[in-house]
């Protein structure tokens, strides 16, 4: 359809993509495999003809050869699949971090991705499905060798007997529609198993990482419910997945093994019938014991293939997914910028007229949460296809380029992202800032004592995603960062939560002196940051509805004094 987003691609274009990356590399390895398993084959055909010609007419000479030409084809046999595998496995584990590294640049992207996924989500799409997704290259290679060995096996036995030769291909045929009739079962259960996985991965990493979180509000055991229930399904998809994996093992294996003894059966009876030699028949029957295990193989891929076509899917779908936002040209930021939203329009807001002038700290109350984690997604340019505009400076944000909007408007989350690492390389962001300029954000943040409790200072180590710290100590800090950042256009959303009230007090005493001349916009209720503000506007139903200072809105509006008085 016109205008619809272009749709992930299938599993079998992701496949295509990666034999074609490493086609040099598997056309090596296919072929080493393929020599093993031919000679393989021949290893029972060998022993028919040494036993027919060496060993039947007592012949030394030709015995001593044939012992010769039995170590020369376990030699090459040996090789072939050591040399082979290795080419294989290399290639499996280069695409698997090929992979990888798309599942990171698409999580990366500055454009955003529209997509539901959690980052726990996304972990395991990076780690497990990538893995799996790349067993598809052993799945071709398997095959392809599987298909060499019956194909020699086969030949070898048309040239002994013919019927024996039809039956063997007979028996080939019906074992992989055996094996297509299973597939797709298997395909469908192990996607729902793997999306059952992913999602017990992303609810473990929402756990840990609020562990702190649930054990002060006493959370602990509906958090332990809630993921013994997802468990539980993970559970359920994992039974189901290991039921349809047994059941096609069972009909392989018996079906290989039927194969087997028929074969045999009518080897036997030719020999007796003196259609077949001694060597010939020792020639069937290991050919015949033989040809089971490339059967079996092929039951093998199968899985293999079930397992990559649905991690390929989940992959696609995280990697594909389309940019929430379409950048501008436009690389030049606006010089004194300030922010204007023009009847936007976006989940809950509904026409929302919003200016932040240039120079003015502006505050933010909105009566409904989801107004404001609306507003915040569309400053952010996380709001794929919102309506009215937005502006800095005068220019429509539409037409600035990723850097140029970023270079612009800084908006600073309400949950603070911390990474592994020193305070400072969190306070800077790899920015080159002096210690002066990090010690006045950081004062300014009332942030001090974080700094100071540490005999290393700002060298001091935080754990993964500030686990280190506590909430409050997290807020500072980001706020801290985003002072230092000291962007034209500074948008900050609860900044003060998770703080005390003096040290409220300080944070927004140091904001607006850090910030004069600058356009900030603060969502908020917190009152010491209201009455800092050179205007407040309320927004209630997706609008703003009132616009003024802190205390002329206290004094005049009950719904403003009960939401921010405390």
């Amino acid at each position: 359809m016109p205008g619809s987003p272009p749709q992930p691609r299938t599993p079998r274009a992701v496949f295509a993509a990666a034999l074609r990356r490493h086609r040099g590399r598997l056309m090596a390895g296919w072929l080493l495999l393929a020599l093993h398993q031919a000679a393989e084959a021949t290893v029972p055909i060998a022993i028919g003809l040494v036993i027919d010609r060496a060993v039947a007419t007592g012949d030394v000479t030709a015995l001593l050869w044939s012992v010769a030409g039995l170590t020369v084809l376990f030699t090459v046999l040996a090789y072939a699949y050591r040399l082979g595998a290795r080419q294989g496995m290399t290639a499996l584990e280069r695409e698997a971090h090929l992979l990888r590294v798309d599942v990171t640049r698409a999580a990366l992207d500055p454009r955003g991705r529209r997509t539901d996924l959690r980052t726990g989500e996304l972990l395991a799409i990076a780690s497990s499905d990538a893995q799996r997704t790349a067993l598809i290259i052993h799945a071709v290679s398997f095959a392809f060798a599987a298909f060499a060995a019956i194909a020699v096996s086969s030949v070898a036995l048309l040239l002994i007997d013919v019927p024996l030769g039809l039956g063997v291909l007979a028996g080939v045929t019906f074992s992989v529609l055996l094996n297509g009739w299973v597939g797709p079962r298997l395909t469908r259960h192990s996607a729902a198993l793997q999306e059952a996985t992913g999602r017990v991965t992303a609810l473990a990493a929402d756990l840990l990482g609020g562990l702190r979180t649930l054990r002060g509000i006493g959370a602990r055991g509906a958090a332990s419910d809630r993921y013994r229930a997802t468990g539980e399904e993970a559970l359920e998809a994992g039974l189901r997945t290991a039921t349809t994996t047994g059941l096609h093992r069972g009909v392989t294996t018996t079906s290989s093994g039927l194969f087997l003894a028929a074969v045999a059966g009518f080897a036997g009876w030719s020999a007796l019938d003196g259609r077949l030699t001694v060597g010939q028949l020792v020639t069937v029957v290991g050919l015949a014991q033989f040809i089971a295990e490339p059967l079996n193989t092929l039951g093998f891929c199968g899985q293999l293939l079930a397992q990559a076509r649905a991690s390929a899917r989940r992959w696609a779908g995280a990697v594909d997914a389309p940019p929430l936002t379409v950048p501008g040209t436009r690389d030049q930021a606006p010089g004194q910028a300030d922010l204007t939203l023009r009847g936007v329009t976006h989940r809950t807001l509904d026409g929302l007229d919003l200016h932040a002038p240039h120079g003015q700290l502006t505050a933010v109350v909105a009566h409904d949460p989801r107004d404001a984690d609306a507003l915040l997604a569309v400053i952010s340019g996380r709001a794929a296809g919102h309506g009215g505009e937005v502006l800095t400076g005068g220019v429509p944000a539409a037409d600035l380029t990723l850097d140029a909007r970023r270079r612009t408007v800084l908006v600073e989350e309400h949950d603070v992202a911390l990474f592994e690492g020193t305070l400072r390389d969190n306070l800077t962001a790899g920015a080159d800032h002096d210690d002066e300029a990090v010690a006045a954000a950081v004062t300014a943040a009332a942030a001090d004592d974080i700094v100071a409790q540490h005999p290393a200072g700002l060298g001091h180590r935080v754990t993964e995603r500030g686990g280190s710290l506590s909430g409050g100590q997290r807020q500072r800090l980001g706020v801290a960062r985003a002072l230092l950042a000291s962007p034209p256009v500074l948008v900050l959303h609860d900044p003060t939560t998770a703080v005390d009230a003096v040290t409220e007090e300080a944070m927004a005493q140091g904001l607006a002196d850090r910030r004069r001349g600058h356009c900030t916009v603060v969502v908020t209720s917190s009152p010491a940051l209201l009455a800092r503000a050179d205007r407040v506007v309320v927004v209630e139903g997706g609008r703003a509805v009132r616009t003024g200072t802190h205390s002329e809105l206290a004094a005049s509006d009950p719904a403003y004094r009960k939401a921010v008085l405390r």
